[in-house]
């Protein structure tokens, strides 16, 4: 599972990297690893290889050379040594800790820490540390952040922010993928809009009036994969005029275990809007219901949504819609239950830019004489607005062709048109 480029870190004393402190005790509190992960094991060695690194002095038995970096010398070296035993540890261990939090976020603060101190792949590594007690509470070090709370373990772990996806599903149903493509899709039937180690998401749906191609959604499944000391797995279904605020079991948090709380569902508004939030991932999900039909709407950590294998690959929220489900532009042209003027009347008054959005909901009210659809695009407009980190982004519009193209993108499109009419009159 990649993960976007680092922005390089301050350069270390010698022998005391403090982006070391902070990794070694957070990384040896977490504790997500399943029964047969390993991860704890090569976290405690790590820490064990490292102690006398973080005190500013040289472990015992790891002085010499073998992979130097910016913080030079016997600490540089030191550490790059338990760094390359620590990878081995996780590659040992990779096949039973799929779908571990903590593996992946160990796995990716070797890489950070290895590019940062400019160790190499190939060396010498650190020797086993003695057996022994297990390592004691640090007590007087830095504050652990819990361990279900993704955003706050990722940032301390790679001193940066986690980048974050949307996706939504609305009306027709229109589907906005997390790489901002925008579909108007058929689908009829069970799809999974998302598929990964961490989360499913299934969406069912019917035509909406006997022969049509166009659907929206009745009914969607979500599961909030087991992950231990974090939730008990947790199943929640909605259905058009049944959109409970809890979960199937009739609870609504995580369960009984120590991170249970780091899953939560509420409403504001009964029967018209469900928030799940799941901060253990990193994710909420906003779940509306508007003209007989649901939405679906959800930002999500990237490393979340990457954790998908081969067989994994249909996520309508990753790929979009396929091909062979996808509304043509004639078909979505089609005369309606109301004429095109007063669809487009209708949405103009909450989308004044004809973007996407807007042509869904002309879309929408066109084929079923419904004002009230103009409430989904509104909804899941606002929605993106609130979860996209670039905003930029947030207008999607059509080419002639179909292809969506960024906000951004037109713009530039726009300036270059224009450029060429000023040369033209001069």
């Amino acid at each position: 599972m990649g993960h976007p480029g680092q922005s390089p870190s301050p350069q270390s004393p010698h022998g005391s990297p403090p982006t070391l402190s902070i990794l070694t005790l957070l990384l040896l509190l977490c504790g997500h690893a399943q029964s047969q992960c390993k991860i704890l094991r090569c976290n405690a060695e790590y820490v064990s290889s490292t102690l006398s690194l973080r005190s500013g002095g040289s472990p015992g038995g790891l002085r010499g050379g073998g992979g130097g970096g910016r913080a030079a010398g016997a600490g540089s070296g030191g550490l790059c040594r338990a760094l390359r035993s620590y990878a081995l540890c996780t590659r040992r261990t990779a096949r039973t800790c799929r779908g571990d939090l903590a593996f992946h976020s160990a796995v990716h603060g070797i890489e950070d820490l290895m590019i940062q101190h400019n160790c190499s792949r190939q060396g010498p590594t650190a020797p086993p540390p003695p057996r022994g007690p297990a390592l004691a509470d640090p007590g007087s070090g830095p504050l652990i952040p819990d361990p279900c709370d993704y955003e706050s373990r990722f940032s301390r772990l790679h001193g940066r922010a986690p980048g974050f996806l949307h996706c939504a599903s609305f009306g027709d149903p229109h589907v906005r993928s997390f790489h901002h493509h925008f579909h108007t899709c058929r689908v009829q039937g069970a799809w999974p809009l998302l598929d990964n180690d961490f989360l499913f998401v299934q969406a069912t749906s019917s035509p909406v009036a006997k022969g049509a191609n166009a659907t929206t959604t009745r009914k969607l499944t979500i599961i909030f994969k087991n992950m231990q000391e974090c939730i008990d797995q947790k199943v929640y279904q909605a259905e058009v005029d049944n959109l409970p605020a809890a979960f199937e079991d009739g609870s609504i948090n995580g369960g009984d275990r120590p991170g249970g709380s780091s899953l939560s569902i509420r409403t504001d508004n009964p029967g018209s809007h469900v928030e799940i939030r799941a901060a253990y991932i990193g994710t909420t999900i906003i779940i509306r219901q508007t003209a007989g039909q649901l939405s679906f709407s959800i930002r999500v950590a990237e490393e979340v949504a990457r954790a998908f294998s081969a067989e994994q690959d249909l996520q309508l929220c990753v790929g979009g819609c396929p091909p062979s489900q996808r509304l043509s532009r004639s078909e979505r042209s089609r005369r309606g239950a109301v004429s095109i003027d007063t669809a487009r009347q209708l949405c103009k008054e909450g989308l004044p830019v004809e973007d996407a959005y807007f042509h869904s909901c002309v879309f929408d009210v066109l084929i079923s004489g419904d004002p009230n659809f103009t409430v989904a695009a509104q909804a899941a407009l606002e929605d993106a607005r609130a979860f996209l980190p670039d905003l930029e982004k947030l207008h999607v519009f059509l080419s002639d062709a179909g292809v969506p193209i960024s906000s951004a993108t037109l713009l530039a499109s726009l300036l270059s048109g224009l450029s060429l009419l000023w040369l033209c009159f001069q």
